[in-house]
């Protein structure tokens, strides 16, 4: 199977990770406005299981180091394959909840806390099981990008201009999806090999890994998005016909949204080989600077902002470059 042998090479993936991870949503904006997002979401889904089957049969299938996709799966122990599962299961309500969250209490709230909590304590729960990298490099790091999201969520309150209360369920739900954040990297994790070139036997691959986590989120799909259709955050409940009545442009988007976002994941996989996980889910964050950058240079989401507003957002990509570069030294240092 293909794998990463350089940390420069790890490090290069790694942005491509955030690339994808922080452009997906714009999939989301070029479906029709009746296209709700938990129809949009079913293919999304399927998006990523099918990148993460093609990922195993091509680049999982060749070259020489490692085992290849088939072998690794035939020799897959049931307790690592349920442990990467259980990642897409945790990943899927994460997820979903977060999207609630923003309903609820807005990006304003859902970024700060959902994100932060699940940027904070996703790295330093991967850091504790695979201690690879300088802990205060990597953690400084990860403190300036938990200040660019604050400064993100700001800058999108002076936007709304909507000084209201909080509501307490919009807190709650964020904290919530911040914490599964936190944890379903660690799961996938949990069911690898350490070394992918001479894994231990039972364990999986990155390819097999990536494989049963998209299985994990599309079993669990069936339960959360279904209790979401019928009972969503904003709206009428949405019925499963409603997902046929759809155009082909609205189902190729979602499918493009969930393989972009999948192409994300097998990669952050490969890194984490030679970067280890902490410092590759670390550096995966950068995506909400990814999302930051469409928002204001492509879809102009703060043309009509206050007055210093640009202030904030200029914070905001100063310590998202600053935090990723401190990860990145956290591994040479």
């Amino acid at each position: 199977m293909f794998i990463v042998h350089t940390y420069a090479f790890a490090v290069l993936l790694s942005v491509v990770t955030m690339l994808c991870w922080g452009s997906w949503p714009n999939m989301q904006k070029l479906v029709s406005k009746a296209w709700r997002f938990e129809l949009f979401y079913w293919d999304y889904v399927l998006g990523i299981v099918l990148i993460a089957l093609l990922s195993g049969f091509t680049a999982g299938s060749l070259g020489s180091s490692g085992r290849t996709f088939l072998e690794d799966i035939g020799q897959a122990d049931s307790t690592n394959i349920f442990s990467a599962m259980l990642g897409g299961a945790v990943f899927n309500l994460a997820n979903i909840l977060f999207v609630a969250a923003i309903a609820v209490a807005g990006m304003s709230v859902a970024f700060p806390v959902g994100a932060g909590v699940g940027l904070i304590l996703g790295v330093l729960v991967n850091y504790i099981a695979a201690p690879v990298g300088n802990g205060v490099f990597l953690f400084f790091g990860v403190g300036l990008i938990t200040a660019a999201i604050v400064l993100s969520a700001t800058a999108h309150r002076n936007l709304s201009k909507q000084m209201n209360a909080v509501p307490a369920k919009g807190i709650l739900l964020s904290l919530l999806a911040g914490v599964l954040f936190g944890f379903f990297y660690r799961f996938i994790a949990g069911a690898m090999a350490a070394d992918f070139e001479t894994p231990e036997a039972g364990k999986l691959g990155p390819y097999a890994a990536v494989v049963f986590f998209s299985l994990g989120v599309l079993l669990s799909n069936f339960l959360f998005n279904t209790v979401l259709m019928k009972k969503p955050i904003s709206g009428e409940p949405v019925s499963y016909a409603a997902y046929f009545k759809g155009s082909g442009i609205d189902h190729l988007m979602g499918v493009l949204g969930g393989a972009i976002w999948g192409t994300g994941l097998v990669l952050s996989i490969l890194t984490a080989g030679k970067a280890g996980f902490a410092i590759s889910f670390g550096l995966g964050q950068g995506n909400a600077m990814i999302a930051a950058i469409w928002g204001v240079f492509v879809w102009k989401e703060f043309a009509k902002a206050p007055a210093r507003t640009d202030r904030l957002l200029y914070g905001m990509f100063g310590c998202y470059i600053a935090g990723l570069i401190i990860i990145i030294l956290s591994r040479l240092y």
